[in-house]
């Protein structure tokens, strides 16, 4: 697999992941999580220099949050479903060697990639009218055990 975008303004690939939504006789929903594509993109951590990544409260809570911006609409999916960005999932985030830039350390993803939900998306026009990218700000999952 390739990584390398040869696209200065979009250097990183992440995937995206979109349920498939099914309900049971008695209620539960159940979300099924499909890889739907890889995208290009750009992402940085938004500013926490004077801001702390870990809370600790009785709970103790993660705070990570990623701006950006992306190639793609993110709300359409790669045949062109229409999905809020309530049922959208972007993890596995790498840089142009295929290297996961944002790991978890501890719990039950261990390991593996930090998955990241969509907090927001709007579309970037320039100056002679057209979309040129997605703006979009990432936050890390409070559920890091879902099944991808």
């Amino acid at each position: 697999m390739d990584c390398n975008t040869n696209d200065f303004m979009f250097p990183l690939v992440a995937d995206v992941y979109y349920p498939i939504v099914e309900q049971s006789a008695y209620g539960n929903v159940n979300k099924v999580w499909t890889l739907d594509r890889m995208l290009i993109c750009s992402l940085s951590s938004a500013g926490t220099a004077f801001k702390e990544e870990v809370k600790p409260n009785v709970v103790i809570t993660q705070d990570k949050i990623l701006i950006g911006r992306l190639k793609e609409d993110i709300r359409f999916t790669e045949r062109s479903d229409r999905k809020a960005i309530t049922n959208i999932i972007v993890t596995n985030i790498r840089d142009k060697n295929c290297n996961h830039i944002y790991t978890e350390t501890s719990g039950p993803r261990s390991g593996k990639s930090t998955m990241f939900e969509v907090a927001t998306t709007e579309p970037y026009t320039g100056p002679f009218g057209a979309v040129e990218y997605y703006k979009v700000i990432l936050r890390r999952s409070e559920n890091q055990s879902v099944d991808l």
